[in-house]
């Protein structure tokens, strides 16, 4: 079992943190993939403390999480040697999934990971959210350290009518 209280995944081999495309890869020897507790779930988090996402609308491979709704839920964008230490620390469940953009996205149970930007650290308020981007439903659950991809009864939004069309 993972440690819930922050247990750190340094990302291995990362000896630069040019970081000039914005994205979230690892670099420069942070962590890109943690541990945490949040609101008593055992979640991954990013080197920030951001909750990451999992939409199961997306368990076949295919990144349909584009434009709009990638500006929503920002890809966890990975090198090998990122999945190397995230198998290393936190088990054998971390993969990349290539994106349509190029960028290699880092995945955990076979499911792409994201962080929702409406919210900070240590917050766990897109775990059940509901929104449709381009046609496409989707249903964020939040990365749990016991592998489970289903967003809990406590933690889901009351308003279920609620999604965001984009």
């Amino acid at each position: 079992m993972i440690a819930a209280a922050a247990t750190a995944l340094v990302a291995a081999g990362c000896g630069s943190d040019d970081g000039a495309d914005g994205s979230d890869a690892g670099g420069g020897g942070s962590a890109l993939v943690s541990s945490a507790d949040v609101d008593g779930t055992g979640v991954l988090t990013d080197a920030e403390g951001h909750t990451l996402y999992t939409a199961e609308v997306e368990k076949d491979g295919k990144i349909r999480c584009v434009d709009a709704c990638a500006d929503f839920w920002k890809p966890i964008v990975a090198s090998d040697d990122d999945v190397d230490a995230a198998n290393s620390s936190l088990g054998d469940e971390f993969g990349m999934v290539d994106r349509p953009d190029g960028e290699s996205q880092l995945t955990y149970g076979g499911l792409p990971l994201y962080t929702f930007a409406e919210e900070g650290a240590g917050e766990l308020q897109g775990d059940g959210f509901t929104d449709d981007f381009q046609g496409t439903q989707f249903v964020w659950a939040a990365a749990r350290t016991d592998g489970s991809s289903t967003p809990s009864e406590s933690s889901t939004p009351d308003d279920t009518g609620g999604g965001y069309g984009y």
